[in-house]
């Protein structure tokens, strides 16, 4: 079967790698932005995405966490380029081995969407992205720990890799006889559905490892046919899929969206795993809320959604050995 990779990669070209012209697409040429913040990060947003925003609103949800805003230059205490101080257990290029039964890799520097709120906008992929010799370092460090059960695909988004490459790394991990999960975190099927094509449902189903899929939505305007599609696609491989949530001011700070959230992802068969308080990442205070407004937010959605249904909200700390539960 042929690489898919030349149809998604046409598709992710075309899309918008300016916040001038997404906002032209929108219909408010007017609306102001900051070219500084996209200079230092730049704008990218598949067209696939951009359909889903409402156009003349400069509000919307979804394109407030893409937009270049004049916030970001506004410098607050407390907020660093390397929040989470990853740069600490980056073992070796491409590896991050933070907690003890797990693995993290950082397949790809690069994503399908650069959203404004990410904690890795500062991340030295030039250094982590090590090519198939450099790999082989990170699969001796994985095999020689015996303890490690589990490996996460991270990136970047690890599905912007080339099917090749995938299924490489694929094989390399299932050959690992300790490893017993592999675990993507990945925005692609909300962002780009067209990724998603036959080749990669062929590499993840041919693999012994069980996979777990976890999915970055936001907001339930993110939620679309083509999204339904996707997770129906990879359930049907044996996928499980789960989906963790970033707590953004001004997106989805109330408890209404966050249950229509709930409810719209088990509608296409994905769990809500984990409502995350935002990392605090140089440029990124503007989406911050304090924590009481966090909890006040959360007990609402524990009066009104199913045990099942309600994600757990953490917050990542440095030197702790898993992300801390802020409410149980």
């Amino acid at each position: 079967m042929r690489d898919s990779s030349e149809n998604w990669q046409a598709v992710l070209v075309n899309g918008f790698s300016s916040a001038k012209l997404l906002l032209e697409y929108l219909h408010l040429p007017d609306h102001k932005f900051s070219t500084l913040a996209q200079k230092s990060f730049a704008t990218r947003v598949p067209l696939h995405f951009a359909s889903l925003m409402e156009k003349k609103n400069p509000q919307d949800p979804l394109l407030l966490q893409v937009l270049a805003s004049l916030e970001e230059e506004v410098l607050q205490e407390g907020y660093t380029d390397d929040p989470l101080l990853e740069k600490e257990y980056n073992k070796i290029p491409g590896l991050i081995h933070k907690y003890s039964s797990r693995v993290l890799l950082t397949i790809t520097g690069i994503c399908a969407i650069n959203c404004r709120y990410c904690f890795r906008r500062e991340f030295p992929y030039q250094i982590n992205n090590p090519g198939r010799l450099g790999w082989q370092k990170a699969f001796d460090y994985i095999a020689e720990n015996k303890n490690i059960s589990e490996v996460i695909f991270s990136g970047g988004d690890p599905l912007l890799a080339a099917d090749s490459t995938l299924e490489y790394l694929f094989s390399k991990i299932a050959s690992i006889s300790h490893v017993q999960i592999l675990r993507i975190h990945t925005r692609v099927p909300v962002v780009l559905p067209e990724r998603i094509g036959e080749k990669l449902l062929q590499i993840i189903a041919n693999s012994h490892l069980r996979i777990v899929i976890v999915l970055h939505c936001n907001h339930p305007n993110e939620i679309s046919p083509k999204l339904e599609e996707v997770c129906y696609n990879l359930r049907k491989i044996g996928c499980h899929l789960l989906n963790q949530t970033v707590l953004l001011k001004g997106v989805n700070t109330n408890s209404a969206t966050l249950i229509n959230l709930s409810y719209r992802l088990f509608a296409i068969n994905v769990l809500p795993y984990y409502l995350h308080l935002l990392d605090k990442t140089s440029g990124t205070g503007h989406f911050d809320i304090a924590e009481d407004d966090a909890k006040a937010i959360f007990r609402e959605m524990q009066k009104n959604l199913p045990g099942y249904l309600l994600p757990r909200m953490v917050r990542e700390e440095h030197g702790k050995t898993s992300k801390t539960q802020i409410l149980a």
